[in-house]
């Protein structure tokens, strides 16, 4: 079994499951990781994905096995490209929980998360022009996004990967801890995103991932739009009401 699965609550947690190939990226895993994902966005019962690695690598991006034999291109999914994930849009947080190295479609998985929780001896990078490869998977797309300029053009350029301690710095990573509590970290930090109301967490995600493409005058058309549908869930009355009345609220769950 190449993929891994474990329901904690309301989380649902996915563990790469190919530590004796690295958690490398071949056509099974990725088609296990959208058909789990496919599962998670259409049931009521999942809040939040967790998505992590067996063995002391996260994910050292695609099996150079299967690329050399020139099957390369049935790594990519129908819907999410490298590894189900990297080009999907999805409506749930995903947090990464990254347990060891994270290096090329690895590191490209973490950067499509929304999240990441890292274990202190981890760390991330794109060493494709080592191998005169470009890292094709959105990694430098999201970087140049998420870091200074020239830091993402270091990173790509001289390929060389960077601790736990430094992507925290830059923040591409949320939390460092232990490599025996990421998971559990992980897991607790979707708790916290779960005691709040599904359908503003998944409009507020909606909106910060978005705008990021947007012009500002398109990006305060989405905020008013996307402000009406919180107003017309019912959970911004539900909400002040539970405040005022100092109780928790009772959420409306169908996201």
């Amino acid at each position: 079994m190449v993929l891994e699965r474990e329901r904690r609550g309301r989380v649902e947690i996915l563990r790469l499951n190919r530590p004796e190939a690295r958690n490398a990226m071949n056509p099974e895993l990725s088609q296990a990781i959208e058909g789990a994902l496919d599962e998670t966005e259409s049931d009521r019962g999942v809040r939040a994905v967790v998505i992590t690695g067996n063995g002391s690598v996260f994910c050292a991006g695609a099996d150079l096995k299967v690329v050399a034999s020139g099957k390369g291109a049935r790594i990519e999914t129908a819907k999410g490209g490298f590894g189900g994930i990297v080009k999907r849009e999805l409506t749930k947080p995903l947090i990464a929980a990254v347990n060891g190295h994270a290096l090329a479609g690895g590191f490209e998985l973490v950067l499509a998360c929304d999240l990441v929780v890292a274990a202190d001896g981890a760390d991330f990078g794109l060493p494709e022009a080592k191998r005169g490869l470009l890292a094709a998977a959105g990694g430098p797309i999201r970087l140049a996004q998420r870091v200074p300029l020239a830091t993402a053009l270091e990173i790509v350029m001289t390929g060389d990967p960077i601790s736990a301690t430094r992507a925290h710095e830059l923040g591409l990573v949320n939390r460092v801890v232990a490599a025996d509590a990421v998971v559990d970290e992980a897991v607790a930090l979707a708790d916290r995103i779960l005691e709040n109301s599904p359908t503003a967490v998944r409009l507020a995600r909606r909106l910060v991932r978005e705008s990021v493409r947007l012009d500002e005058a398109a990006a305060w058309e989405l905020t008013y739009r996307l402000a009406g549908e919180a107003v017309a869930s019912g959970d911004a009355i539900e909400g002040s009401t539970a405040f005022a009345e100092k109780r928790q609220p009772v959420w409306n769950d169908d996201v």
